[in-house]
């Protein structure tokens, strides 16, 4: 006897436009929008070179917005992003003006897997600070912010730290300045960590652990998961992430400050939440946080070339930017 599959309920559907997840494609979409208003706006906006160089000047956003995708997934939050960014480089760059070592290759060498421990140190103390203190991650990570802040306030004494040996300038400057068969060095790190990232998120076990917390933390204890584990390791790839952004900033200017990366833990949450994370936790999309961050960079590029909008209002607009996002988000979640 044959059964009709279209009165049937439980004959298998194929998949129609209401199961497409709008919430993943609507950074994609926005950034579509703004490539389009760009080269309405200037014709110079949609060339290769002002674009590649969108990019670049997103590397320090874009990377530190993929490890906060772990840690907002994990339903958590890390406002020291900023000011652990200019601890770290204060501590580099100190140390490569130290002349501890002789040789300025291995000197750099040095300066660099020192500013990868640091930076894993500082999310591992934000961690175990949320995890085993049992303090807000709201709480912990702003206090923890002014402490990375005043360390480096203390280390530069008010001004500024420098890198100093010219030697040392010329052979870290390629990192951020150069190329690689065309393309410039930060493009590649920026894609190199967000296919790092989206595999660990995506196909393996702590991915799908970081998920599980996010979205039930009482659930995912009862499951046989170790929440606390999961968010502070969540927490040690942020801190990496920071260091991995740390050894692009350092050759671009050669100088730090206590006001380095004010407000960048602004840019970082915006960029995830555009990129279609649920700030709640629970869903993670890297690509889409590296979307997110080169919309914020677009729309400052834009203000840039037209005279509609005072490039001074820029932080107006991200944090106008980043209340829309919650906004759209909340009207997809419910339609969905």
């Amino acid at each position: 006897m044959s059964m009709n599959t279209e009165t049937d309920p439980r004959a298998p559907r194929g998949r129609g436009w209401r199961d497409v997840d709008l919430r993943a494609i609507a950074p994609f979409a926005a950034l579509a929008l703004l490539l389009v208003i760009g080269a309405l706006v200037n014709p110079n906006f949609i060339g290769l070179t002002n674009l590649a160089n969108v990019a670049t000047r997103s590397a320090f956003i874009a990377i530190i917005a993929v490890g906060a995708t772990f840690v907002i997934s994990s339903g958590d939050l890390d406002l020291s992003v900023g000011s652990m960014v200019a601890f770290v480089a204060s501590l580099m760059i100190l140390f490569m003006n130290s002349g501890a070592i002789a040789d300025p290759a291995l000197m750099l060498a040095a300066a660099v897997a020192l500013a990868v421990v640091i930076g894993g140190l500082c999310g591992l103390a934000n961690g175990l600070i949320t995890t085993v203190g049992r303090i807000e991650p709201f709480i912990a990570t702003l206090g923890t912010m002014g402490i990375y802040r005043g360390l480096t306030t203390w280390l530069s004494q008010g001004g500024a730290i420098t890198l100093s040996s010219p030697q040392q300038q010329a052979l870290y400057r390629p990192v951020y300045f150069g190329s690689i068969l065309g393309i410039p060095v930060p493009i590649l790190v920026i894609l190199l960590v967000t296919a790092i990232a989206a595999f660990i998120l995506y196909r393996t076990r702590y991915g799908r652990h970081v998920v599980a917390v996010g979205s039930n933390r009482d659930v995912a204890r009862y499951s046989g998961i170790g929440v606390d584990r999961v968010r502070t390791i969540a927490f040690v790839i942020q801190g990496l992430c920071v260091a991995i952004a740390v050894l692009l900033y350092v050759p671009r200017l050669g100088s730090t400050s206590a006001t380095t990366g004010i407000l960048w833990e602004l840019q970082a949450i915006t960029a995830v939440v555009v990129g279609g994370t649920a700030l709640k936790g629970g869903a993670g999309r890297v690509w889409g946080t590296i979307c997110g961050a080169f919309i914020l960079e677009l729309v400052g590029n834009i203000m840039l070339l037209s005279n509609f909008i005072s490039e001074y209002l820029i932080g107006a607009i991200q944090g106008s930017i980043i209340i829309i996002a919650m906004l759209v988000q909340r009207s997809l979640t419910r339609k969905s």
